[in-house]
């Protein structure tokens, strides 16, 4: 293999990808290569691409150029979802001497010792069919002494008419309890206090078998050395209610915090999506979290401007949202997607409509969350603090996802303390108070 000394990463996209960024740069160092940020010249960058970003060719061709202009004999190597779903065109942009696709990846060291064969001028391409994609790779991250992201499930069965995923990461698949235990127990033996469940459908662990999500929460719940289990996104209909009694009456370390994706308040918009659920399931989850915990926060993934959504749809979406107590929305603007069956349907909604409609739900976003975070005044919640010191300030998340700072105090660095949210400042962060032994001692 040419002897790289230094490397360096960029991650698109979501939790898992970063997860799997981490797994991969553990290769790199376990080889004695070090990773180094991009402003200390690496001799090989690696950029981990997703597929549900918009433009990601785009931002890839940016910053292949970004790191050409710093570093012209940088080694590029462009990996994950776009790979996949690109591989030639990838291949094409000025820059870029290596494609690997979706479990080719795990694999990157392997590929390297053969870039000796490769003519200069030649990029080095390796992907298969997506349906030959069935190896789970478990993944996990490090570096954020806080938290961590750990991949529980890869892939996806589901095939929404507006997702390319299923295409670019194949069908859903995961390891054992046993073997995901194993893989907390390693985090465990670090100093991160708060792990972040991860994967494509979580919610689908065990795709139906004797093991599923359920029965794996609940043994990791039971693991020494970590603080919080914080689950990522699931789905409303694999969010069943033995799963909401255990998180949220039960269970000792599972954050009362749940992401659901919703996508639109119209039934006939769901069906157009090929979602698995209706309005009156979703909400129907909602409602029985909130009766069981009022202050769980509730996010949610919302689409605008799908093909077919008329003004009344979109409305139904909105005053459905308005109903609901939830606590955040994430809002993406609908973006056609090449091999999707959602990109051959009519009635394309104008894209100027379409940003409307978003700016819409961003600013209900805004009243959502600053009411929810309204009802924790005067709380007394458990704070993870992050390492950060922000001009004096330092930050973190309660267990139920309220952002807050206090005054930076270096031996509260990645620690969990209780403290009163006192005020909520104008960037919906509290500025909160420590509240001290003898305090709790006199409550």
């Amino acid at each position: 293999m040419i002897q790289f000394k230094k490397v360096a990463f960029h991650t698109f996209g979501c939790k898992l990808n970063f997860s799997e960024t981490s797994t991969i740069s553990r290769l790199f160092e376990n080889s004695g290569i070090a990773k180094v940020p991009l402003e200390e010249h690496p001799d090989i960058f690696i950029i981990n691409t997703c597929s549900v970003t918009e433009n990601a060719d785009k931002r890839c061709k940016q910053l292949v150029r970004k790191v050409k202009r710093l570093n012209p004999e940088c080694f590029v190597a462009v990996i994950g979802c776009f790979a996949q779903l690109k591989p030639k065109e990838i291949a094409n942009m000025d820059g870029v001497d290596m494609v690997l696709g979706a479990n080719e990846k795990f694999n990157i060291l392997a590929h390297l010792d053969k870039i000796n064969n490769i003519s200069a001028n030649e990029t080095h391409i390796s992907y298969d069919s997506i349906k030959k994609t069935k190896e789970f790779i478990p993944s996990f991250s490090l570096g954020d002494r806080t938290r961590s992201f750990l991949k529980i499930q890869d892939g996806c069965d589901y095939f929404c008419t507006f997702c390319t995923i299923p295409l670019a990461r194949g069908k859903s698949r995961n390891t054992s309890i046993k073997n995901t235990i194993s893989e907390a127990e390693k985090i465990a033996e670090t100093s991160v206090k708060e792990v972040v469940l991860t994967g494509v459908n979580i919610g689908d662990f065990g795709q139906g078998g004797k093991e599923n999500f359920y029965s794996l929460i609940k043994e990791l719940d039971r693991i020494n050395g970590i603080d919080r289990f914080r689950i990522s996104s699931i789905e409303p209909n694999l969010l069943t209610d033995e799963i909401i009694h255990f998180c949220l009456k039960d269970a000792k370390k599972i954050a009362p915090h749940f992401h659901i994706p919703l996508q639109s308040g119209n039934d006939q918009m769901l069906k157009a999506m090929r979602r698995k659920y209706d309005t009156e399931l979703y909400e129907n989850r909602i409602n029985l979290i909130k009766s069981l915990r009022p202050d769980a926060c509730i996010g949610v993934d919302v689409i605008v401007g799908f093909p077919g959504e008329t003004d009344e749809y979109f409305n139904d979406t909105l005053n459905f949202l308005k109903k609901l107590d939830v606590s955040y929305l994430h809002v993406f603007t609908y973006s056609e997607r090449a091999n999707t069956t959602a990109k051959k349907m009519v009635d394309v909604v104008p894209m100027s409509k379409r940003k409307e409609r978003s700016q819409v739900l961003h600013l209900l976003s805004d009243r959502k969350k600053r009411a929810f975070y309204a009802k924790n005044e005067n709380t007394v919640r458990k704070v993870l603090f992050e390492n950060e010191n922000n001009n004096g300030m330092m930050y973190g998340f309660t267990e139920n996802y309220v952002k807050i700072k206090t005054q930076y105090q270096e031996n509260l660095t990645n620690t969990i303390q209780s403290v009163s949210l006192k005020e909520l400042d104008n960037d919906n962060i509290y500025k909160s108070e420590l509240i001290t032994k003898s305090k709790q001692n006199l409550n």
